[in-house]
């Protein structure tokens, strides 16, 4: 059976697979956005349509990779929380499921690479700041040394107010404020 299109041309009707074809290719295509590579976003978006958890045998199956390249690729993917490994087994094997909100894949990906940078960069600057308020303190530090020493202080203290709003991002963002279907 021929469709009509828009432009009133006949088109044979796209078989399912080449739709799913279509917004795995566009997943695997911004996959870099996650940390992850084309394939492993490929990976995604095959289980992202399965109906089913997945074993790697089986994803192996589908993506013609080496087990051990797509073990890594699924220990990537649940590293962004957009797969997860399930507490049964189907014959002994782990199984495998993706994450198809795509509200809460981006929820759980955001809050926690954006948590890790909040993390880290807090301490770092917390860190550093005794020291370099010893330093601007200090009497026998120079004053050309205490005036870069100051220019530091105050780009430090304008990024915990950043960061400070960031945690406050992460927790509305973890909470589900900014979603509503």
């Amino acid at each position: 059976m021929k469709q009509t299109a828009s432009d009133g041309e006949e088109r044979s009707p796209l078989q399912r697979g080449e739709l799913r074809r279509k917004v795995i290719d566009a997943i695997a295509d911004t996959m870099d956005l996650y940390g992850a590579t084309h394939s492993f976003g490929e990976l995604y978006g095959i289980m992202y349509f399965e109906d089913k958890p997945m074993t790697l045998e089986e994803m192996k199956t589908h993506m013609n990779m080496s087990k051990s390249n797509m073990s890594y690729a699924v220990r990537s993917l649940m590293a962004s929380k957009m797969v997860t490994k399930l507490d049964e087994k189907e014959d002994r094997k782990d199984l495998y499921l993706a994450e198809t909100d795509f509200f809460l894949a981006f929820q759980n990906f955001f809050t926690t690479k954006l948590q890790r940078e909040v993390d880290v960069m807090t301490e770092a600057i917390n860190g550093v700041l005794p020291d370099l308020t010893e330093l601007i303190l200090a009497m026998d530090t120079p004053e050309e040394e205490r005036q870069l020493c100051l220019k530091d202080l105050h780009k430090l203290r304008h990024g915990l107010s950043y960061y400070t709003w960031l945690q406050e991002f992460v927790n509305n963002l973890q909470a589900g404020r900014y979603f509503s279907e």
